[in-house]
């Protein structure tokens, strides 16, 4: 193969690659705010049946959970995901959307506790001077607090979104062909080993730019507190 053929090849995964990071993104951050006020619910079941299931999510490897979602249907109620009628038969969908499932089930969770650990650094105080002034909770939260927060996880998100890129590759395990599959199978049929280095060079590409991106981003809110 060439190295047009071998870049063609792998740009097609990486289109895979990028559609699982930002539909993930895209669903788990938000989610991750729900569980995050699931898990402050003065309501005691809510509070610790959320933070229970966080803390089960997060204790265990994602490629585990992978498993688990495109298996266990099959397996336990003999119901395989890839005979959903939702999928169509299409048996790529199928694999891609279980493994999606999977990826923002665990970055919700991981975001949950970066989102609770924000809220709870904002001192009480603050709320008090807000319920003096008149405010309502709603605006206390996203007039005075929301800004505050989002300074404080920005870092941690910014982490958290790097690894998210990375953890792609994982579904590749469960034949979803994003890059590294097709890295993988460059090196299983033609035995070339530089397309691996290659791989690398794409996820380095794509970090560099959300790495720059959440910098950008940092800076200005620097400027806004400043």
């Amino acid at each position: 193969m060439t190295f047009w053929q071998v870049t063609l090849q792998l740009l097609e995964g990486f289109k895979v690659t990028i559609l699982l990071f930002i539909m993930t993104l895209v669903s788990a951050l938000p989610l991750g705010l729900i569980f995050a006020f699931g898990s402050r619910a003065k309501f005691k079941p809510l509070s610790y049946l959320t933070r229970g299931f966080v803390y089960v999510v997060r204790g265990t490897p994602l490629l585990l959970q992978l498993m688990i979602v495109i298996y266990l249907p099959g397996i336990a109620f003999s119901a395989p995901i890839t005979k959903w009628a939702v999928f169509g038969g299409n048996v790529s969908y199928a694999l891609f959307f279980g493994a999606l499932f999977a990826f923002v089930i665990n970055y919700a969770c991981y975001f949950s506790e970066i989102y609770r650990g924000g809220i709870d650094s904002i001192s009480r105080g603050q709320y008090e001077a807000c319920a003096v002034l008149g405010m309502t909770k709603k605006q206390t939260f996203f007039k005075v607090i929301l800004l505050q927060v989002i300074k404080r996880i920005l870092a941690p998100v910014g982490n958290e979104t790097i690894t998210l890129v990375k953890d792609t590759a994982l579904v590749r395990v469960v034949a979803v062909a994003e890059i590294l599959f097709f890295a993988n199978e460059i090196l299983s049929l033609k035995m070339m080993i530089w397309p691996l280095f290659y791989t690398g060079v794409f996820y380095l590409i794509f970090n560099s730019i959300l790495t720059w991106l959440f910098n950008k981003f940092e800076k200005k809110l620097n400027y806004f507190w400043s």
